[in-house]
């Protein structure tokens, strides 16, 4: 295929194209953005396509990649790694907001409260907010995962029932 029928066909799915990039960012700016970077990548790379190929299911999977490509980099952008000893992986915003007093008068109550469960759903629930999966729950107290499930279930809805002042 010649440079010209390439970019006469090229230009001939540019209405598809805008429109699956549109279905992709959700955005009309970022969707132009992707249908150039496509085109621009396509162009670069016109002499890796086969003629016997489809060129419109090239093109879309060119700018699917490139899609996912600029999410993967977005996401790493707005990943803090935290260089102690464990390393963990913090996905927060860069704002910090201080803890007001209210909130902290709040945190007491729902401690104080969680602190009245009894030790059989206390524990499992308390495990669960610490970041434990059901599994590693039910094989740490020795009970099956539906218990522990229904357990920590039924703690949420006496939290929910005894801290009603706390929802919206």
């Amino acid at each position: 295929m010649t440079t010209i029928e390439f970019n006469y066909k090229l230009t001939g799915l540019q209405k598809h194209l805008e429109y699956f990039a549109k279905k992709l960012t959700n955005n009309n700016d970022d969707a132009q953005d992707l249908l150039q970077e496509t085109f621009l990548k396509a162009l670069t790379f016109k002499d890796k396509f086969a003629d016997s190929t489809n060129l419109k299911a090239w093109l879309f999977t060119i700018m699917k990649n490139i899609f996912i490509n600029n999410y993967r980099r977005n996401v790493r952008v707005k990943t803090i790694i935290d260089t102690s000893d464990n390393l963990y992986h913090i996905n927060s915003s860069s704002t910090y907001t201080s803890i007001s007093p209210e909130s902290d008068i709040s945190e007491k109550e729902i401690l104080r409260e969680i602190g009245n469960l009894s030790d059989d759903h206390r524990i499992p629930f308390e495990m669960h907010t610490h970041g434990f999966k059901y599994k590693e729950i039910a094989e740490e107290l020795e009970i099956s995962i539906g218990t522990v499930k229904s357990r920590i279930f039924f703690t949420r809805k006496k939290l929910m029932a005894s801290l009603k002042d706390f929802n919206n």
